[in-house]
């Protein structure tokens, strides 16, 4: 079926109110076609049943095969995987073996499949992380050629298991990294420097493996590659396969209330079942684990009424699922039993499926690189598909839809990550010291800052120097928290049964699994009864509420260094540097489902959370608010800070969810009115620095979104915030414009 006749469906259906407020034609491509190269073995050639190759997976195979690490940057459905695989397989015949990391375990066990349809005798592939079994990993170290894992595998169980692998390592020739853009911020700073120790323990088996990324979404991908990895990389970008049209549409929810908009979960539960209805299917593309679940349980509510035979046909699919869940979930999907599917971005990078005829992006997903990623989801068989951007009220989400040229015909944003992170690179050194004695010479590796971090560990007691290098002094393994979530997840067990739900990120129980929280898995709803942080679970019984809840945490900030400093004006300046930054939870509210009316609020006590970090702030001096009679300088800062948070994702490669912000009429580090804007991981991921970098075209941005709005008093599409901890209040939409204003006048 034609995108258009799909867009015909939206538009037709009596019911919907919104709109759309752009479309865009991505026009079909054309194939340029390569011969095989002469050096992949005739029965691989065989197995493939494949007449041809596209240019860029020919030239991608060819430069690693002779050694060359290289980047495979073209689109989704670009045949990616067999660029890589060309190599990989013919260094299984030749006795060599090759890593495969995946961000998922369904990609890994989604390759595997691909691999094992081939039924080619020398090629001894398998998955390994963390639900293969005991007996099966000894296998595998002994005999498997391709192992298939995830960066978390590697440094929890390869790297200091080494010896056990020695075999396997004294082969390597590649190490295939898949969608590489995924690694970036903090998590992808630790990978960088898994990377590095894997190179590490690699030469101290005689191997120098070659590497290869593939990545459908990254600004300058040679540049990328080479930070990642540490090796100079050669990009190949010019994307040389078949494509179909594919028709990007905005969508904007009605206002049901005043100056409310009606949720996009409720407006993509909608656009979702008449997808199916119509017999597309979809994939529903949600930020949250809750929007999932509510998704996917009102889009069978409505299909129950206009085509019920559908209604088993639409899932919900995101991470905290058992393994054996998202198996199922995962081939009833390939086999077309399921027609709809609410999921979190656990299959923006997932499996390989074809044949999707629509996706639906539920907000903004924070980087227009994920945008296109979960897009490329349609479409993946050659044919035409549709993709519709489903705007929350949210300021930047608002000014997208209105800006498509913000989108469009942009490149994406550049991957940000930073493996000199003294945070993320102290433990790395600790746990190189502990898989083998760090040298002088090691040192190197690990960047120009290491020898001074190696030196104060070691005044720490941390590290002891020998003859030999540098020795981790203790017995247990070192603690690396790769994802900036705490070292452990809490489990969400059913207190009457026993039964475990699912899990949380130790980091985000404290706002979603709170005692009186209201937490949802695969429809059903539960309250938490208890919250055990020592124990780390959460005991939940089965109810359903007509409200959902919301955490509400007070802040507290405090400059512990300034780094760099601009002045805008006599009045006005610019910072940068690192702060610490305390946060408490100390209340929920009560949210109904219907009409998003509070009603209720209850107190919490939970411990306080710590942050040292970095950020950006701007201040202005009391005197230029002076002459304003009663200016609300609290509600503007506060405004001015909700809206420059939303708009930041534009300049930098974050989302709202990874930074966070304070604004005060009188800091006292400062002496003046005060908005900070800070990373949301411990030693930084770049978000402020970069913020930093464009602060003006930033605030600018800002200021405009403010000004373009409709509402009188300031709404979700420009200053209030759905994470904000004091109930967006207090506010001021026209004082934050004079104060943005004041800002940015030299």
């Amino acid at each position: 079926m034609s995108a258009q006749h799909l867009l015909d469906v939206l538009r037709s259906d009596p019911r919907r109110r919104g709109r759309l407020t752009h479309v865009e034609t991505v026009p079909a491509r054309a194939a340029r076609t390569a011969p095989w190269p002469s050096w992949v073995p005739a029965s691989v050639v065989s197995a493939l049943d494949v007449s041809h190759l596209w240019e860029h997976q020919a030239r991608a195979a060819t430069l690693a095969h002779e050694g060359a690490s290289v980047t495979i940057a073209t689109g989704t459905a670009s045949g990616k995987s067999l660029a890589y695989l060309l190599p990989a397989l013919t260094a299984a015949f030749d006795g060599d073996t090759t890593l495969y990391l995946a961000p998922t375990k369904a990609l890994a066990h989604d390759q595997l499949r691909a691999i094992e349809a081939l039924g080619l005798a020398s090629v001894q592939a398998a998955t390994y992380d963390g639900d293969t079994p005991g007996e099966a990993r000894d296998w595998i170290r002994r005999y498997a050629n391709i192992v298939l894992t995830n960066p978390d595998m590697l440094h929890y169980s390869l790297l200091p298991r080494h010896s056990r692998w020695s075999a396997f390592l004294r082969r390597l020739r590649y190490v295939v990294i898949d969608e590489a853009h995924g690694y970036r911020g903090v998590f992808g700073s630790h990978v960088a420097q898994i990377i590095r120790r894997l190179r590490r323990v690699c030469a101290r088996y005689g191997s120098y493996p070659t590497f290869v990324l593939a990545s459908a979404t990254v600004s300058s991908p040679a540049r990328s590659g080479t930070v990642l990895t540490g090796v100079p990389v050669t990009a190949v970008d010019v994307d040389a396969s078949p494509r179909g049209a594919m028709t990007f549409a905005l969508w904007e929810p009605p206002l049901v209330d005043g100056d409310l908009r009606r949720p996009a979960p409720a407006e993509a539960a909608d656009l979702l079942a008449d997808l199916v209805a119509a017999g597309a299917q979809t994939l529903a593309f949600v930020r949250s684990r809750r929007g999932v679940e509510t998704v996917s349980l009102a889009a069978r509510a409505a299909l129950s009424e206009a085509a019920p035979e559908l209604r088993d046909k639409v899932a919900a699919y995101r991470g905290g699922y058992l393994p054996s869940e998202r198996r199922e979930l995962e081939s009833a999907l390939r086999a077309r039993s399921l027609l709809g599917l609410a999921t979190t971005n656990a299959l923006e990078l997932g499996i390989d499926v074809s044949g999707l005829d629509a996706v639906l992006v539920c907000g903004w997903p924070g980087t227009r690189a994920s945008l296109w990623q979960q897009a490329g989801r349609a479409g993946r068989g050659g044919q035409d598909a549709l993709a519709v951007l489903i705007a929350r009220d949210d300021p930047l989400d608002t000014y997208l839809v209105h800006h498509p040229s913000a989108i469009f015909g942009v490149p994406v944003e550049a991957t940000v990550l930073d493996p000199a992170n003294p945070y993320v690179l102290e433990p790395h050194l600790c746990a190189a010291a502990a898989e083998l004695p760090l040298t002088v010479e090691d040192l190197e590796l690990f960047g120009p800052s290491a020898p001074g971090l190696v030196e104060g560990l070691t005044a720490r007691g941390v590290l002891r120097k020998r003859p030999a290098g540098w020795f981790w002094t203790h017995r247990e393994r070192p603690s690396v928290d790769l994802r900036g979530s705490g070292p452990s997840v809490i489990q969400v067990v059913e207190g009457d049964t026993g039964r475990l739900l699912g899990t949380v990120d130790s980091s985000s129980a404290h706002g979603s699994v709170h005692e009186g929280a209201v937490y949802v898995h695969q429809g059903e709803s539960y309250l938490v009864d208890v919250l055990d942080l020592e124990d780390a679970v959460a005991l939940v019984t089965p109810a359903t509420p007509d409200y959902s809840t919301n955490a509400r945490t007070l802040t507290d900030i405090r400059v512990l260094e300034e780094e760099r400093k601009t002045e805008w004006s006599p009045h006005a300046s610019l910072h940068f540097g690192t702060v610490e930054v305390r946060r408490q939870v100390v209340a929920y509210q009560m949210r109904r489902h219907a009409t998003g009316e509070i009603i209720g609020e209850k107190p919490l006590d939970l411990p306080e959370r710590v942050l040292r970090t970095k950020a950006v702030w701007w201040t202005l001096a009391p005197e230029v608010l002076a002459p304003y009679e009663d200016f609300d300088a609290a509600g503007a800062a506060h405004a001015a800070e909700h809206a420059s948070i939303g708009l930041l994702p534009l300049f930098a490669t974050c989302d709202r969810w990874d930074i966070g912000g304070v604004s005060t009429e009188l800091h006292p580090d400062t002496s003046r009115l005060t908005v900070f804007v800070y990373d949301g991981h411990p030693g930084g991921a770049g978000f402020a620095e970069r913020a930093h970098a464009s602060a003006r075209p930033w605030l600018q941005a800002t200021l405009d979104a403010i000004r373009a709005c409709p509402c009188d008093h300031g709404c979700p599409s420009c200053i209030q915030s759905p994470k904000c901890g004091n109930n967006n209040d207090p506010l001021s939409k026209p004082a934050s414009q004079s104060l943005l204003t004041h800002l940015l006048t030299p």
